[in-house]
């Protein structure tokens, strides 16, 4: 258990969850399962075509993994900027709840809270359309007057590239602050458009950096091996975890590769099964335990959350994970 705590750095959205069939999607435009950045008026013009209400919960992807972390009774705290509006509220009290921190959360009256949109179609993939709203409007300047040094580990979603400096001035400064650093390479869209910077963060900045296997395949290129792949990303950083979804993971540490076995599950909706992934594999990191076992408490997390709509649990699941994370370990 790490004796200060894991600060999750990312953007803050209220995730508008609805279920929606394969001819919906091309209103959105882009590619299935991906992410784009959309305006508000899109979101609001989408929302109101489905055909039943959406379901609404706290999101975006460093937010997933730090609520989920939270569940398992682990420090946290999150590092993004929220409107002075409900849906701020909203998601303060939300981690609050769940037994996080609120210290490091921002407030402007320039932009409303952002939202993300998760189309769910019948094969449980999502596609996801957002709006950062106030979360795009965190500047390097803010990010570096963190106090750093209360953490053990940062936790950096790869969406905040967008975000002139951001990301470089975070993992400087808490790599300067004696942290570890966690970059999650977020989506296959992302990484094709911040290759080169992801290269260089990667080598330097970075300890541990996750990935599915498209986004590994953008950022290294195709034509290999799984395998190969995760043994070149783990060439860059003291580990790298390529998650595979249903056919498990694939981990490296200074050049040893360990795969993972999946959970069994019926999903019903893929959101956030890579950022619970990742908390369950934090969760074990930070405890100290085999990367083998890390990679089973990640697999644990990821399949109770793809049997629900949307990346909350109920209370009852969130009590099975714990009692069998124990058996997990060794």
């Amino acid at each position: 258990m790490p004796s200060r705590g894991i600060l999750g750095v990312g953007s803050a959205l209220v995730d508008v969850l609805a279920r929606v069939d394969e001819a919906f999607l091309p209103r959105v435009g882009g590619e299935k399962g991906g992410m784009m950045m959309v305006e508000s008026e899109r979101q609001d013009e989408w929302i109101s075509a489905l055909a039943a209400p959406p379901a609404m919960a706290p999101g975006g992807a460093a937010g997933n993994t730090i609520f989920a972390l939270a569940h398992l009774g682990m420090p946290v705290a999150m590092l993004s900027k929220l409107g002075r509006d409900e849906c701020g509220a909203f998601y303060r009290q939300r981690l609050l709840e769940a037994g996080g921190s609120d210290i490091e959360f921002l407030e402007t009256d320039a932009a409303r809270t952002g939202r993300c949109l998760s189309l769910v179609t019948p094969d449980s993939e999502r596609t996801m359309r957002s709006y950062l709203g106030a979360s795009q409007l965190l500047t390097a300047a803010e990010a570096a007057a963190v106090d750093y040094a209360r953490y053990d580990l940062i936790y950096v979603e790869g969406y905040l590239l967008f975000l002139p400096d951001v990301v470089p001035t975070i993992l400087r400064c808490a790599r300067k602050a004696g942290c570890r650093t966690a970059v999650d390479l977020a989506s296959f869209e992302v990484v094709r458009i911040f290759r080169e910077q992801l290269l260089e963060l990667l080598k330097h900045d970075v300890d541990l950096v996750f990935a599915n296997e498209e986004e590994a395949a953008a950022l290294l290129g195709d034509g290999l091996s799984e395998s190969e792949t995760a043994l070149r990303l783990g060439a860059l950083c003291e580990v790298a975890a390529v998650k595979l979804g249903r056919r498990g993971s694939l981990i490296v540490r200074s050049g040893t590769l360990t795969p993972v076995a999946a959970v069994p599950a019926r999903a019903v909706d893929t959101t956030a099964a890579g950022d619970s992934w990742a908390a369950g594999f934090l969760y074990g990191y930070l405890c100290g335990l085999p990367d083998a076992a890390c990679g089973r408490v990640g697999s644990l997390v990821a399949a109770e959350v793809v049997q629900v709509m949307g990346s909350e649990l109920p209370p009852e699941r969130w009590d099975r994970i714990r009692m069998e994370i124990p058996t997990m370990k060794a």
